[in-house]
């Protein structure tokens, strides 16, 4: 497919036009010096500034040197010092436009200001500036435009990786423990790549124009070197009586140029790239949880997490959208995490799975996976435990897989990288990895593209990655949400079955109420960015005892749900993280709230069943009850 449209590319006029305007340019600077250099730098003193002739198309130059020739053996010159010029551009654009991503929030804020206040100058200004400090001649020229270009292909390419920072395939490698330098190189740069070709090959033609300038002012290319701009400067003091020697010259480099900026044109179609051109109020702190139960050892814990909160930066202030978030994981055990959009489910996972960047800060007073303290910094060895132990399951199976990259070769990275594989051994683990998750012709498959699987093996494939290792844990963000029905229960079933078999622990988070149910042994429900009720999953439907979590249940359509009515739905709308009210956040959209609900936000109670529910009227019973249609009620 992609061989058919550059063959419909080029067989396009201007891909015509351009192709064969460039191989011209490309033969004329390889082969002009070769057949033409005697010819060019032949002495006719007989012939001193003489007019077109037959014998002279365009003229001679003060000591009857052809310009016609000159022109067509410059051509090497001005092109080789034109890529030279890009390179150094390219070169120098790329360290700058990926070292926030290398070096972190601080660092690479100041070297974005940088970057942003040189591409607020023009090009040539920057080029001239560069030509003083670096001097006069070709060298110095070179490096003025190199340098004077860097800034635009610095920006084009921070844009670039900071779009492609958030994706999930670069989370995953970075839970994988792989570093910063390796994912560059691996994941994101492969991926810019196209839009960076078609603007080095537009950048190459500006280069070329912007270095016929320099020489032109006399700045460039010095005698006995002549490049275009050399032989337009040289020209331009006998325009008068000989016009075509300016106006050869001229003509070259309004080709050249023309030539690779059509080209760059044609090589962005062929590769389907388009050219880059309410008042806030406090964020009250959830009351203390009495976990008194919660802080008795727990035999067996994989993970262990005590009051965690994510904040970021707002602009009055603080914005706490997790808060206060306490819970524990045992082996094999499988919880559940439910809510509503916005409640603070993702956050929690991307907070224990240390994948919340700068600006946004982690707080807890305890994190800690199989025992290993998870706050502060990075080490070798924390790197290596999240990249074998804990498996991250994405939303979105095709932002998960880098999409330059085959699925083996993905899923051999983390074997390769933390188990000292060989390159063939990792890739044998990797199809039997991916015969572990049920896909058929996995010596095939690990040699396809992600764009080659359906949505369903894409989803098998990426926890197949997660069972490269042998984690202990599996973290499922909305693992299904993409998928139909059919394939929905497939994943499901096969993340019971890892459970089952190896005795990994899950965290399945999901806005369905029924899936979870029927796969998980214990379910947190989150509002608001906290935990309002704790409870067994076979308890959900009948023993539920705050009412956000019986609206959520009597949301939910079932066989005995009347097609005739309109679905229930939970009136109101969800708390915004920036404006949290007093007291318990559920209060506006709850008809049992009183003027303690408003006024104090209830803490996390644990019963001694071990049961946790934040809700003053949580022992009401009856009166919930009797409020469930009150609750939930029809649009």
């Amino acid at each position: 497919m992609q061989r058919r449209r550059w063959i419909g590319v080029l067989r396009t006029p201007l891909g015509l036009t351009a192709t064969a305007l460039v191989v011209a340019v490309l033969l004329l600077a390889v082969l002009g010096p070769v057949i033409w250099s005697g010819r060019a730098n032949a002495v006719d003193t007989g012939n001193i500034l003489a007019g077109p002739s037959a014998e002279h198309w365009t003229g001679t130059d003060n000591l009857g040197r052809d310009i016609f020739y000159r022109v067509l053996v410059a051509g090497r010159l001005s092109v080789e010092l034109a890529l030279a010029a890009t390179a150094i551009a390219i070169a120098v654009g790329l360290l700058l436009g990926t070292a926030p991503f290398l070096l972190g929030r601080r660092l690479g804020r100041l070297v974005t200001g940088a970057v942003n206040v040189a591409v607020a100058f023009p090009g040539l200004l920057l080029a001239l500036f560069f030509a003083v400090i670096f001097g006069v001649g070709a060298t110095g020229a070179v490096l003025a435009i190199g340098l004077a270009g860097a800034p635009v292909f610095a920006r084009l390419t921070q844009t670039l990786v900071a779009g492609l920072a958030a994706r999930d395939f670069i989370a995953a490698a970075r839970i994988a423990g792989v570093g910063r330098i390796r994912i560059l190189f691996r994941h994101v740069l492969p991926n810019i790549a196209e839009p960076l070709v078609v603007n080095a090959t537009l950048g190459a033609g500006g280069a070329l124009l912007a270095f016929a300038g320099l020489s032109f002012l006399g700045l460039g290319v010095q005698p006995p070197a002549y490049d275009w701009g050399r032989l337009l400067y040289d020209g331009i003091g006998a325009i008068y009586v000989n016009p075509a020697a300016a106006l050869a010259p001229g003509a070259a480099v309004l080709l050249a140029g023309l030539a690779f900026n059509l080209f760059g044109e044609t090589v962005a179609k062929g590769l389907g790239v388009t050219r880059l051109g309410a008042r806030r109020g406090a964020i009250p702190r959830p009351v203390p949880e009495a976990r008194a139960a919660q802080d008795e050892p727990v035999p067996d814990v994989v993970l262990d997490v005590r009051d965690l909160s994510v904040s970021f930066p707002g602009p009055a202030g603080e914005i706490r959208p997790v808060r206060g978030v306490s819970f524990a994981v045992r082996r094999g055990e499988a919880l559940g995490v439910v809510g509503e959009s916005g409640s603070g489910k993702s956050l929690t996972a991307l907070a224990v799975s240390r994948l919340i960047d700068a600006p946004g800060q982690v707080d807890a007073e305890r994190v800690e996976f199989l025992g290993t303290d998870l706050r502060g910094p990075d080490t070798r060895a924390r790197q290596r435990l999240l990249g074998t132990s804990l498996a991250m399951v994405f939303q979105d199976p095709m932002t998960s897989f880098n999409p330059t990259q085959r699925i083996g070769g993905q899923l051999a990275e983390v074997a390769r990288h933390h188990q000292g594989l060989g390159r063939r051994a990792a890739l044998a683990r990797a199809a039997d990895r991916l015969r572990a998750v049920r896909i058929p012709a996995a010596e095939r498959r690990i040699r396809q593209y992600p764009h080659e699987f359906s949505g369903g093996m894409r989803q098998r494939a990426m926890i197949g990655l997660g069972l490269m290792s042998t984690p202990a844990l599996i973290v499922a963000d909305e693992p299904t949400t993409a998928l139909d029905v059919t394939v929905q229960r497939q994943i499901l079933e096969l993340l019971d079955a890892i459970r089952q078999a190896d005795d990994v622990a899950l965290v399945l988070i999901s806005h369905d109420v029924t899936v979870v149910r029927e796969v998980c042994d214990r379910v947190l429900v989150m509002y608001a960015g906290r935990i309002v009720e704790d409870l067994p999953a076979h308890e959900l439907t009948s023993g539920a005892r705050h009412p956000y979590t019986r609206a959520l249940v009597a949301a939910v359509p079932d066989l005995d749900t009347d097609l005739d009515q309109p679905l229930a739905v939970i009136p109101g709308r969800p708390v915004a993280p920036a404006e949290f009210p007093p007291g318990c956040a559920f209060a506006a959209r709850c008809p049992l709230a009183d003027e303690r609900c408003r006024a104090e936000d209830p803490p996390l109670s644990t019963d001694g069943a071990g049961r946790r529910v934040a809700c003053w009227h949580a022992g009401e019973t009856i009166a919930i009850e009797s409020s469930v249609d009150e609750l939930v009620e029809a649009p």
